[in-house]
């Protein structure tokens, strides 16, 4: 899908349901090695979650107290991510699909967007989808940065993969995405190339 900017010269390809990869050159320490789930993507910029990056100083059960939510014990294991450097403040839930209430976005046939304190009471009392992250704050790109941005070869971009967002293994995820696009680390360039 192609979604044409204000010049009829230059036009986007959506990435949204897309990772971003980080490349390993990457300069700015929030984003080193970072896998970014794609929520939107068009002419007006870009918004996404980063799904492998924890925060370690809030605990789902501190949270949900602070926002008066009671919750069953089997979800006091929940973690929350850094979802990026923008709204730091403010919550995202990136679900399956099986839950969708108003406000949800539904990127994909299988995942989905919600910022509610619905999702988070659902969740709570075991009844929200079935699988799902809670992350603070997003990372967001103005009109036309991320592709600027991956024409300078700052990301790579793959098809996403339900297991690397959603699954426990943060540690991986960055190296297991690459893997999806057959890329050998050793011979990752942040140099463009021409013909």
């Amino acid at each position: 899908m192609r979604a044409y900017l204000r010049n009829p010269e230059v036009f986007v390809t959506s990435l949204a349901g897309h990772l971003l990869v980080a490349m390993p050159q990457m300069q700015d320490p929030r984003f080193a090695r970072s896998v970014v789930y794609l929520c939107a993507h068009n002419e007006d910029g870009a918004m996404g979650l980063v799904v492998n990056k924890l925060l370690e100083d809030v605990t789902w059960p501190a949270l949900m107290q602070q926002l008066g939510i009671e919750t069953v014990a089997a979800n006091g294991d929940r973690r929350i991510h850094f979802g990026g450097p923008v709204e730091a403040g403010r919550g995202f839930v990136l679900h399956s699909a099986d839950y969708v209430e108003d406000g949800t976005l539904v990127v994909n046939g299988n995942v989905a967007l919600t910022a509610t304190l619905e999702i988070l009471r659902a969740i709570g009392r075991g009844a929200g989808p079935k699988r799902s992250l809670l992350a603070l704050g997003y990372a967001g790109w103005g009109s036309g940065q991320l592709d600027s941005e991956l024409q300078a070869n700052g990301w790579l971009s793959v098809a996403a993969d339900e297991e690397i967002v959603f699954d426990a293994g943060h540690g991986d995820k960055w190296q297991r995405a690459l893997g999806k696009l057959g890329v050998d680390l050793l011979s990752l360039s942040g140099e463009s190339g021409r013909a």
